[in-house]
């Protein structure tokens, strides 16, 4: 079966405290692995990687069907954005 794979990018100064702040949330109730700069988070039929630099938070999204794929989604960004409530942070996500 094909993964489906879609990826977003959030601009933003604190990339790797947002993912490890992510990361550790998620760590309450799925398995999850990170560093300082990647991590990747495994949820019910599919995962999320992050990848962090200066200026971006990078995100790949990985999933068996597009319902999966969509929860996922969904699912990180109502956490980055609420976690990120200062900076108003806004994921821009790739057209598929």
């Amino acid at each position: 079966m094909n993964r489906l794979i879609t990826r977003g990018a959030v601009t933003t100064a604190t990339a790797s405290r947002y993912l490890t702040q992510l990361c550790k949330h998620f760590a309450h109730k799925i398995p999850v692995e990170y560093g300082a700069n990647s991590g990747r988070a495994d949820f019910p039929g599919g995962s999320c990687h992050f990848d962090a630099d200066d200026a971006t938070l990078s995100l790949r999204l990985e999933a068996d069907s597009e319902q999966s794929l969509q929860h996922i989604k969904a699912v990180v960004e109502d956490h980055l954005v609420r976690f990120g409530w200062r900076e108003s942070l806004n994921i821009t996500w790739e057209s598929r």
